[in-house]
């Protein structure tokens, strides 16, 4: 592969190999130097792409969906954060954005699936895009597309960490309902959060493949746990409410474009589908199996989360007042109805242990995509972030250096929680663009050269054009999406947080 800034990537001394594509690229390809180096598949495709193995290759088919899961984790992410989804939608608002999200979503899964069984490398985008596009584009759109990524990431790992540091300030305000969280207060909690992932990642990461399983089976048992609680113990709305009636508490007066704003709800929740494939040098026989993680994790979690909301608007007595909650979470408010204080404190904590792991994985994600974009050479000091330690076998440069920029950018939060979800949705946007850029690329190979695609073990076979052609016009309307619900928010008459 071309890197981003247009020399060969990964250079290494070894046989010379040449990459698959319209107008190849002759590359210098070494021997892996891992532990676990995989199946023939993985060497013929780290051969095809001129990469080095350097990692293990320790995750086998079941750990890798239990790592695409655990890390979505898409019913308690949709679960905590829905607040702007109900206040520019209410129920029946928050529960179709979500139904058209779900289903829009696929077709870029899928998408994206399919270039992760060309070309199974922790670049994922960029990648993609080099491999793909118009050698007239090549190196700029790789680029942009792997500078676009790599902010992305890195203010997903941010936003996580600060949710998880905020959802126990409110388990403290549920406690003592005099306590007055400060944004500082939260920022510590997002700094403790940063400490347990970067000792997870680096001095835990040899057992994180053994206990992931048992993880999916937690996030899976915490999913049953809420649910029945909800329907046995808490109130009950009407189906006519859940699903017909649409609330507009945001200041907008059209129900079209309240729905738009608030559907970012939904695609948060829908986010990150892709970590598996920023993992691929650690999955063995990466070409067949990181596609099925990453679909069986998006939909598997998605019909998750679809009953979740379901449950929890008929759950919900009140919307306005969910909304008025101190926590400022919804959800807190929908538990107060149900269960007592210490019921409430033991929901959440459920909720927050699986959310917690999918911190840690998302950090070990965004590491991966950070080290592969160094190793390219298109990130500032590439040599220092992209060198592999060789007593862990793994890029602990690029995760220190995540867990330093995620701390950084809770700072912000300090002076205005405002800027600091502004700064998380442009990146969100950007990862969204980043969807549609190399879906696009792949989409044009198909069409003018399709002799040349790489081979693949998962594919969309003759529907996949058109498969192609919708995911990117979805990414295309997500992004407008999120990029104008930053702009609404700016132009409106209240004042309202992101």
């Amino acid at each position: 592969m071309s890197s981003a800034t247009g020399e060969a990537g990964s250079i290494q001394k070894g046989d010379r190999v040449v990459t698959t594509g319209c107008h190849p690229l002759e590359v210098e390809a070494g021997e892996g130097n891992g532990g676990e180096t995989g199946t023939r598949y993985d060497h013929s495709d780290m051969n095809r792409m001129g990469k080095a193995q350097e990692f293990k290759r320790n995750l086998r088919p079941l750990a890798a969906l239990s790592f695409a899961s655990v890390l979505q984790a898409t019913w308690e992410f949709i679960l905590i954060s829905n607040y702007e989804g109900l206040e520019d939608g209410g129920m029946a608002g928050l529960v179709w954005t979500y139904v058209w999200t779900f289903v829009g979503f696929g077709f870029i899964i899928v998408s994206l699936s399919e270039m992760a069984s060309m070309a199974p490398t922790s670049g994922g985008q960029y990648h993609w895009v080099s491999e793909f596009a118009s050698p007239r584009y090549q190196k700029f759109l790789s680029y942009i597309t792997g500078w676009m990524s790599v902010l992305a990431w890195q203010a997903g790992a941010a936003s996580g960490s600060f949710l998880t540091g905020t959802i126990i300030q409110g388990l403290i305000s549920v406690r003592n309902p005099d306590y007055d969280p400060k944004r500082w207060q939260g920022t510590l909690f997002v700094f403790a959060m940063i400490l347990i992932i970067y000792f997870f990642n680096v001095y835990a990461a040899s057992w994180m493949p053994r206990i992931q399983n048992a993880l999916l089976a937690l996030h899976t048992i915490c999913w049953v746990v809420v649910i029945v609680v909800l329907w046995a113990m808490a109130p009950r709305q009407s189906a006519k409410a859940v699903f017909t009636e649409f609330s507009l508490y945001g200041g907008w007066n059209n129900v079209g474009l309240a729905l738009m704003i608030g559907q970012i709800s939904a695609i948060y929740g829908s986010l990150s589908s892709d970590a598996t494939a920023h993992m691929s040098e650690e999955v063995r026989d990466a070409g067949r199996y990181v596609p099925m993680a990453i679909c069986g994790g998006y939909f598997s979690n998605g019909i998750l989360a679809l009953v979740l909301i379901i449950t929890l608007m008929f759950a919900m007595p009140s919307v306005k007042d969910a909304l008025d909650d101190p926590t400022g979470f919804p959800f807190i408010y929908v538990f107060k109805q149900a269960v007592s204080t210490a019921g409430v404190n033991g929901l959440t904590a459920i909720i927050l242990i699986p959310v917690i792991f999918s911190n840690i994985l998302f950090n070990a994600s965004t590491a991966r995509q950070t080290y592969a974009f160094a190793r390219d050479r298109g990130l500032p000091f590439s040599n220092w972030i992209s060198k592999v330690n060789q007593h862990y076998k793994l890029p602990v440069n690029a995760i220190a250096l995540s867990c330093i920029i995620s701390g950084l950018l809770s700072l912000i939060n300090i002076g205005s929680d405002t800027a600091f979800n502004a700064i998380i949705s442009l990146n969100v946007a950007a990862l969204m663009w980043t969807y549609a850029i190399s879906i696009s690329c792949v989409m044009y190979r198909k069409i003018s050269c399709p002799e040349t695609l790489p081979p693949r073990r998962w594919s969309l076979g003759k529907h996949g054009i058109w498969i192609n052609a919708v995911a990117t016009v979805v990414s295309n309307m997500n992004t407008r999406i999120i990029v104008s619900d930053i702009f609404y928010y700016c132009q409106q008459p209240e004042t309202t947080e992101l």
